[in-house]
């Protein structure tokens, strides 16, 4: 199929700008506490609809990625130092939106002796001592800390609830659209995660419409099941430039549709698949389908 920088998007992507005195309201309470969101670092397409609620995806330890994904639209640069004052900033933007589910990520910080580890560990404490009558549900979307265990197991001792770690496409595009990282390290530590706390939900993503075939993706489902991964999101790739990996292809809702099926016949407890659909979007679905353990 012939790579296609710009096509027009199709209905079923188009979204409502982002607007509104709610909208402004959270970007300017983000802007006070000197925190991030990777809903507006990554262009996400839902971030109008997710401010509107109120809610927001955290961003930690800077700005600029020590890695240079094809795919990412977060800015590749060196970083600064984590700020010491970020875990306590985060809690308070956390009581003062009234979440009940929490989603944090980062960029990668292959700098950092821990990969930025001890800084998931410091953040998720601090909002369980400021919120301890009405402590949120958390959520961390983590890098690979380089296939450091020593660094996983910091995050999984401050007990998030679930543990996200996205595989993001099909081994054979790694090259192209992960160039410093590993197919085999990312199941890897989804396994792991299991084999410390077997109790611990986890979690990954695969964006689809880069090339891959359906084949592909589906063996891609076999093996996050393999590694013990719990829940899974399909969601389509879209370009953020012209610079950045081209799309290949606008994969269909019925497509998508059938994605979810095989994931569901796969095993995954939760599969949230759809054109939309990104890592932390309506991420408390999951937990709020799945029996309590």
């Amino acid at each position: 199929m012939d790579k296609r920088k710009f096509t027009p998007k199709p209905d079923w992507l188009r979204v409502q700008s982002n607007s509104g005195d709610t909208n402004r309201s959270v970007m300017e309470l983000m802007q006070s506490l000197d925190l991030h969101t990777v809903c507006e670092e990554a262009a996400c397409p839902n971030c109008g609809e997710c401010f509107g609620r109120r809610t927001a995806a955290f961003m930690i330890l800077g700005r600029d990625c020590t890695r240079s994904c094809t795919f990412c639209c977060v800015k590749n640069g060196t970083p600064v130092q984590p700020d010491p004052q970020e875990a306590i900033h985060l809690a308070e933007a956390v009581e003062r939106l009234g979440l009940e589910y929490v989603v944090i990520t980062s960029v990668t910080r292959d700098d950092l002796p821990d990969g930025g580890s001890s800084q998931f560990a410091g953040v998720i404490s601090a909002i369980r001592h400021k919120l301890t009558a009405h402590c949120p549900r958390i959520e961390v979307l983590i890098p690979d800390f380089q296939g450091d265990e020593d660094a996983l197991r910091l995050v999984i001792a401050a007990q998030p609830d679930v543990i996200n770690h996205n595989i993001e496409t099909v081994p054979r595009l790694y090259k192209e659209v992960r160039p410093q990282a590993d197919y085999q390290r990312s199941l890897t530590l989804l396994s792991r995660v299991k084999a410390i706390d077997p109790t611990r939900y986890t979690k990954s993503g695969i964006m689809v419409g880069l090339g891959e075939t359906k084949d592909e993706v589906l063996a891609v489902f076999a093996d996050l099941r393999r590694h013990g991964c719990d829940f899974l999101t399909i969601g389509q790739y879209l370009a953020p430039s012209p610079q950045h990996h081209p799309l290949i292809e606008y994969i269909t809702p019925e497509q998508f549709v059938w994605y979810k099926e095989q994931a569901d016949l796969a095993g995954f407890l939760y599969t949230a698949s759809g054109p939309l659909v990104r890592s932390s979007y309506h991420a408390e679905e999951a937990l709020q389908n799945t029996p309590s353990r």
